[in-house]
Formats: C-alpha cells, structure tokens, sequence
C-alpha cells in the first residue's frame, strides 16, 4: 500500500474575476504553471461559479519543476498564495530553486 502526501492548501487567492473564487479558492484541487510561468492553470473566468463550497482547494500539481518547493512535479510548500500578477492569476509563492 502507497502512502499520500497531504497536498498543499491555497491559503489565499485574491483574483476575483476566478469562478472558483468566492470566498477562498473553492477548487477541489488545482494546477500551477507552465514551463515557462507560475501561473494559477486552474483560473476560470466565467459568470458560473464553480469548485465546491465546503472545501478549500489544495495544489493537486505543480508544472514549475525550478521552484524551490517542487519535488517530482508535486509542491512540497506547507501553503501558497495566488494573486493577480504576470497573468491574471500568478502563484506568488513561486521561488526559483538555488543554482547548485
């Protein structure tokens, strides 16, 4: 049998013009970043309002395999923030990993 890590809560998300946004980020899980930005993948901007009420989300993936908390693709930071920056929806936890 295969233990779980607990995934990464979104602590805070200011971007509302996000559908998952209402009152904290209500996805079940999102996903951050491409190869080149540590953008917020899971952003919807629609009028429907989405995720789920009762939870908050957590970090199901993390593309940005140079930040300093990822580990095999997965965020091994106790928590993130998203706010609007680059993009509309940024990962401002985001660090660059120390070159070796």
């Amino acid at each position: 049998m295969t233990a779980t890590m607990e995934m990464p809560r979104v602590q805070e998300c200011t971007v509302h013009g996000c559908s998952y946004n209402h009152n904290g980020c209500r996805a079940f899980a999102m996903t951050i970043g491409s190869m080149n930005h540590a953008h917020c993948d899971t952003f919807v901007e629609t009028p429907n309002k989405g995720g789920i009420e009762s939870i908050v989300a957590q970090v199901g993936a993390c593309k940005r395999d140079d930040c300093q908390f990822n580990l095999g693709l997965e965020c091994r930071a106790p928590a993130i923030t998203v706010a609007a920056g680059q993009n509309m929806a940024d990962c401002m936890t985001y660090r660059p990993a120390m070159i070796k």
